[in-house]
């Protein structure tokens, strides 16, 4: 991980280097009007390609610096259908700890119903056995306020650990169903 970080750094450098030396080269061409500006255009979006090419690999790098594999943990939230539940928040504990609460708006529970996944927590937890508790907060059945809790406990190993919430309509029971999974 720290050869990845002395290769990215001079990188970032010699490129912001090269970016300022294009910005200040265009500023004395700006008098001139020539041929050159279609080609110093296509420098300059290159150079901006990447900025942005290199700013993607020190994200990479600085998650993977705070958030090492071996003790890494993620956790997700995903909805299916939601007939029976309307989520209004949610708030996750891990070890009696609470580590996310998030807050809905309609936007985002139209996002969450459309398929989309939520990350609501990335953190780092020792090696060893874990309880992770979630408690939602919503409309349920008939309209009512509806509190429900799921509990889950796993094991942490070596590799990052990804756990999604999910919350299911169960058409046979007229209610929604509340579950951790675990991914692989």
């Amino acid at each position: 991980m720290l050869n990845r970080f002395l290769y990215v750094m001079p990188k970032l450098f010699i490129t912001v280097f090269a970016l300022l030396a294009m910005v200040a080269f265009s500023g004395a061409k700006a008098s001139d009007v020539s041929n050159d500006d279609q080609s110093l255009d296509l420098a300059l979006q290159d150079l901006k390609k990447q900025v942005l090419a290199l700013n993607r690999d020190l994200f990479i790098l600085e998650e993977e610096l705070m958030f090492p594999t071996n003790t890494q943990l993620a956790v997700f939230l995903s909805m299916d259908i939601g007939e029976f539940f309307k989520l209004d928040a949610v708030t996750v504990s891990v070890d009696k700890r609470e580590v996310a609460s998030h807050l809905y708006t309609d936007r985002q529970l139209d996002a969450l119903l459309r398929g989309g996944v939520q990350r609501l927590y990335l953190g780092n937890i020792k090696l060893g056995e874990h309880e992770i508790v979630a408690v939602f907060t919503g409309r349920g059945p008939n309209d009512r306020d509806y509190r429900r809790a799921t509990s889950f406990t796993f094991n942490k190993s070596s590799e990052a650990k990804k756990l999604e919430l999910l919350i299911e309509d169960s058409t046979r029971l007229y209610q929604p169903e509340f579950s951790v999974v675990e991914w692989n």
